[in-house]
């Protein structure tokens, strides 16, 4: 079972999830963050699962719609470690300087 670890800007990330749900008066946040984080657990077991990308990271798809999310990550077979990158809506338009 592979080890996974946060990158300190995916709590970034997360951050910026609060304040445009709080924005838009959606009051379901720590839910969908906690939904994002038992979905990324999934890696633990099944890291190559996510579709592949440039520079040998991957992107897993978290939920669809509004609640939907994309992780950027990468699997360290030696390490039989994941690191999530960074996560963002599926509706924004790219990892910002990560792929």
């Amino acid at each position: 079972m592979a080890r996974i670890e946060l990158a300190p800007e995916v709590f970034d990330d997360f951050e910026r999830f609060f304040e445009h749900m709080a924005e838009f008066e959606i009051g379901d946040a720590p839910e969908r963050i906690g939904q994002i984080i038992v979905a990324v657990q999934i890696l633990a077991d099944n890291p190559m699962i996510g579709r592949a990308v440039r520079g040998g990271k991957r992107e897993l798809v978290i939920g669809q719609h509004s609640r939907g999310y994309v992780a950027l990550y990468r699997f360290v077979p030696d390490i039989d470690t994941v690191f999530v990158l960074a996560i963002r809506n599926q509706r924004e338009s790219g990892f910002k300087g990560k792929t």
